[in-house]
């Protein structure tokens, strides 16, 4: 009997890629879609203009409020209890115009606290109100 020869060893070689390819294209378009719906969670942080204007008067008070390691809350030198800052707040506007403020806070002071003064700024008047948390 004779053997029959069924081709050369390259034919039976023959790897077919089309599947794969299509199986990387559809991921690729796959991580594309779904990489340009993520939103990034965060503050958003409003930066100044750049302006020609010129820098306010320095004569001007400005309003410094500082909460301490230990809850105490400082308004321009004096130490206040969380119920007196909206007040102190109000007889320092009837006595400067003023439109900021500025809250310093201990790295170690509570976070609700600091939130508290924050708020009572807000009700006495002052939208613009800066937090700097100091070493």
């Amino acid at each position: 009997m004779k053997r029959k020869k069924h081709g050369s060893a390259d034919d039976e070689a023959a790897i077919d890629m089309t599947p794969m390819l299509d199986i990387v294209f559809i991921m690729l378009i796959f991580f594309i879609v779904t990489t340009s719906f993520i939103k990034e969670v965060g503050l958003e942080v409003l930066r100044p203009k750049d302006s020609t204007t010129p820098p306010p008067p320095t004569n001007v008070k400005s309003l410094a409020i500082r909460v301490n390691e230990d809850g105490t809350i400082v308004v321009n030198g004096r130490e206040v209890d969380i119920r007196r800052v909206e007040a102190n707040i109000q007889s320092f506007l009837a006595e400067n115009n003023q439109d900021t403020a500025a809250v310093q806070a201990h790295p170690k002071a509570k976070h609700g606290v600091v939130t508290e003064v924050i708020n009572e700024v807000k009700k006495a008047g002052i939208d613009k109100v800066s937090v700097l948390v100091g070493k």
